[in-house]
């Protein structure tokens, strides 16, 4: 379906029922449908959300409004419109960033809040030479395939997730692909985070080579104290197509706990 809000056409794919709602926002390069697998082992007890972050997917592509904050709005306009009463964020990469900023707004109906291999609060600080680089990583078939095989994956992909990463990629709009390594990536939210109050899990892929375990630890565990992590061995930073099954395990017994906890 598509949602009107924060002045930006949005695509929502929605799936399942239940009375916990999974928010899913997707990485750098994704879409809604990075989380098709892991939502398959979800959705018979859980609704699904997944919106496509604006100039992704099928959303539409503004000029502007790119920013950390800005995917924030987008994605609590979605909540709202949807009317969401209990939910629980899941934030993969550049979308776990977001999703950490929305947390700590501290929203009513959230309840707890996962960041998969999440880009960390502080800045990710790049060279002008590995800058151009990530700028460029989604400018032709073969550079995403470069990406998928040298930097995003440690587990092989089966071929329709391949095909289906390279067309997400290219398809991204030229101003939301600039839009990260030359902006939201340095952007610093160490101090909203400080007022996340809801349970926090982060899976991170052992392998990862673009948000390392070590400096997820040091960046991320140390400013949300309560979070704790758990790692799926030999997976890289694609986790929700590299381990769907694993990954859906952890949110479900995440979500469990969390339920159970409301519930005492």
């Amino acid at each position: 379906m598509e949602i009107e809000t924060n002045g930006t056409r949005i695509h929502v794919s929605l799936r399942g029922s239940g009375n916990v709602a999974l928010v899913f926002l997707h990485y750098y390069g994704g879409s809604s449908r990075t989380w098709d697998r892991v939502a398959d082992e979800l959705s018979d007890h859980y609704r699904v959300v997944a919106p496509d972050h604006r100039g992704w997917g099928r959303s539409s592509a503004p000029a502007a409004g790119y920013r950390i904050a800005d995917l924030a709005d987008d994605a609590e306009g979605v909540i709202a419109a949807l009317g969401l009463q209990r939910y629980v964020l899941v934030g993969h990469s550049m979308g776990g960033k977001v999703a950490q900023l929305i947390a700590s707004r501290r929203p009513a109906g959230l309840i707890g809040l996962v960041l998969v291999a999440p880009s960390p609060p502080s800045p990710t600080l790049l060279t002008e030479e590995a800058r151009a680089t990530l700028a460029g990583a989604y400018q032709s078939r073969e550079s995403v395939e470069f990406v998928i095989d040298h930097v995003l994956t440690a587990r092989k992909i089966d071929e329709e997730l391949r095909a289906q990463v390279i067309d997400d990629s290219l398809r991204g709009a030229p101003q939301a692909k600039a839009a990260w390594p030359n902006v939201a990536m340095s952007e610093d939210i160490t101090k909203e985070v400080a007022s996340i109050n809801v349970p926090t899990v982060v899976i991170s892929g052992e392998l990862d080579q673009v948000d390392r375990i070590a400096t997820l630890q040091a960046e991320l565990l140390t400013r949300i104290p309560h979070a704790a992590m758990q790692v799926i061995p030999a997976t890289g930073h694609l986790l929700p197509l590299e381990a769907p099954g694993e990954v859906a395990q952890i949110i479900a017994g995440f979500v469990k706990a969390v339920v159970d906890k409301l519930v005492v």
